[in-house]
């Protein structure tokens, strides 16, 4: 199996203009994708729409838009005049627990319907991995080892899909007190806990740290087809995220 593609990602509450720059800079470091979380205080539709002007040919991606608060109409239309083949549109149930299945499945045949942008379904799961491996491009996997994330995406692909991992990376020694935070605060959330707990594993075992990076970037390039470096850094200053991406560009 070839190396999977490198991509970033950062959070939406980062805002446009930020967001912009730093889409350019991953554009010039020659990485795959711009992976825009759509967090609290954030908008990653607006800021697909800032990146798609400050860049060519990069493909943009959201990670994850929550269907119970955004409706796949409103994706669909805010995202019409992007340039849908750089598009990715990453979606997922949000906070809906009852008849998330059935959520996710309708929306992901709206942005079929409507868009010609490929659509990944953010998935824990095995019926929402499922999911989005037969009805929508494949699954946008998290917070796995190497081992766990090669057999989920090998069982997307005996469907015909591909996966995609989010892999919270820190590159500075100075965020390594950053990045265990974001992961005890995730270890912390009951869906999460109790994915750790069925496959049992702990956040802490999934994510790249200085020390880690080189040995862990090459196994999780073998074991899923894009890996997206969600970027850890000390501060959320915008110059901080561009060392990140021209960092990560030297190393992978």
């Amino acid at each position: 199996m070839s190396d999977a593609d490198v991509s970033i990602g950062v959070a939406g509450a980062l805002g446009p203009a930020a967001i912009a720059r730093i889409a350019e800079a991953v554009e010039a470091a020659g990485l795959h994708a711009l992976w825009v979380n759509d967090t609290a205080g954030g908008d990653a539709l607006a800021a697909l729409d800032a990146a798609a002007a400050a860049t060519s040919g990069l493909t943009l991606a959201t990670g994850v838009l929550a269907l119970d608060r955004r409706p796949a109409r409103e994706i669909a239309a805010r995202v019409r005049d992007l340039p849908q083949e750089r598009v990715v549109l990453g979606v997922g149930s949000g906070a809906t627990r009852r008849g998330a299945l059935d959520l996710v499945r309708e929306g992901v045949a709206v942005l079929r319907a409507a868009t010609t942008a490929r659509v990944m379904v953010g998935a824990l799961g095995p019926r929402m991995r499922a999911l989005a491996a037969e009805e929508a491009d494949g699954p946008l996997l998290s917070w796995l080892t190497p081992a766990l994330a090669a057999e989920q995406t090998a069982s997307a692909r005996t469907a015909g899909a591909s996966a995609s991992l989010y892999v919270r990376t820190a590159l500075d020694p100075a965020a390594t007190e950053r990045l265990a935070a974001e992961a005890a605060r995730y270890g912390s959330f009951p869906a999460y806990a109790a994915n750790f707990s069925r496959l049992g594993i702990a956040a802490e075992d999934t994510v790249l740290a200085p020390g880690t990076f080189a040995d862990g970037i090459r196994a999780y390039r073998t074991a899923a087809d894009e890996v997206v470096l969600r970027a850890i850094v000390a501060g959320d200053e915008v110059d901080a995220y561009v060392r990140f991406v021209e960092d990560a560009a030297t190393r992978v």
